[in-house]
């Protein structure tokens, strides 16, 4: 490939501050299973951004994040209400129904975004021993379709899930680039808006690997370690995950990446809106770019510049924008876009 590609911020590399955190890490030892001085460090960070009445446990991925933080609500007659697009729905072969043995219902929705109305369509069956019994509501933020829940859309739902005695679960691998496009405090769109768990993104945001399940509802935790030594995701040498953590804590460096990524990806959106044959089809509101191109300029283009087809029907596909993104590359991809479709 002559161009890097737009596949997804998992391509992108590392950090250098991270890669940092992970040789200091690597030298002498420490207590195993999160007992050790960098797991402690990285809680104390979290609580610096979420405050400190909350609960931290440090994951290996996403999918891990989501079970994790779901199964410690959802006993298995329960059901979890998600989009249709959701990643829990689409691209975790099942794992929280496996996992946690729930059921998932599904909304269908235009932007991948959730309200109170299309949830009302699943607040039934209740008490009634033949139906799965709803209790928890996950949204992703920023969510799949690259939109983004302000802080206003976020309470209503959480009010309204409450009220009927339903928690929510937020999928936050991309939280940092909502962070950014609101520009916001990151109390805003979790714990003052209600949200009871957060899944907290880490690799696509210039770490390694790891996650972190932060709860702000706490009355669950006492079971949680257990649920997550039975999902395989308890690491024994929890400071690697810690360290990176930390890394990308301080001094906002989180959030300052994820920025940088919405910025290209905006900039990518507007030039690329430009060219006869491309629509753009939904709102830029993160690191993500959906747009319609011609379906037989796809293959060429993605032999040179890699990116995923969204939905072949449609002839959409999907670019995404990392913090290791550089405006050269947007550049090269644009032209590359002007040379096929002009």
């Amino acid at each position: 490939m002559s161009i890097r590609g737009f596949g997804s911020d998992n391509f992108s590399g590392v950090l250098p501050e991270v890669f940092n955190a992970l040789k200091e890490a690597a030298y002498g030892h420490q207590h195993s299973y999160g007992e050790d001085l960098y797991t402690e460090k990285a809680i104390q960070d979290f609580k610096q951004i979420f405050g400190k009445d909350i609960e931290i446990f440090f994951v290996y991925n996403g999918t891990g994040a989501n079970i994790v933080s779901l199964s410690a609500f959802a006993r298995s007659f329960n059901a979890v209400i998600c989009a249709e697009t959701a990643h829990i729905n689409v691209d975790e072969c099942g794992a929280i129904q496996k996992q946690a043995g729930c059921k998932l219902l599904t909304v269908p929705t235009f932007d991948g975004k959730l309200n109170t109305g299309l949830i009302q369509n699943h607040m039934h069956g209740f008490g009634e021993q033949h139906h799965s019994q709803p209790n928890i509501i996950s949204l992703t933020q920023c969510t799949e379709l690259g939109t983004t829940y302000t802080p206003e859309e976020l309470k209503e739902i959480c009010d309204f899930a409450h009220a009927r005695g339903l928690y929510v679960h937020m999928d936050g691998a991309r939280l940092a680039n909502a962070v950014a496009y609101l520009n916001c405090d990151p109390l805003d769109i979790t714990v003052k808006a209600g949200i009871d768990v957060l899944s907290f993104g880490g690799t696509k945001n210039g770490m390694m690997f790891g996650e972190a399940v932060i709860f702000f509802n706490t009355s669950v935790c006492q079971n949680v370690p257990y649920i997550r030594k039975q999902a395989m995701q308890l690491h024994s040498k929890s400071r690697f995950i810690a360290a990176q953590f930390s890394a990308i804590l301080k001094n906002g460096l989180w959030l300052k990446t994820a920025a940088h990524a919405n910025r290209m990806a905006q900039k990518l959106a507007n030039e690329a809106s430009l060219i006869p044959g491309i629509k753009i089809t939904q709102k830029v509101e993160g690191n993500e770019i959906f747009a319609i191109i011609p379906r037989d300029k796809i293959e060429c283009l993605q032999k040179e510049c890699f990116f995923y087809i969204w939905d072949e029907d449609a002839s959409e596909i999907r670019w995404v924008c990392s913090f290791d993104t550089t405006e050269s590359d947007i550049i090269e991809f644009v032209n590359l876009l002007r040379e096929k479709l002009l």
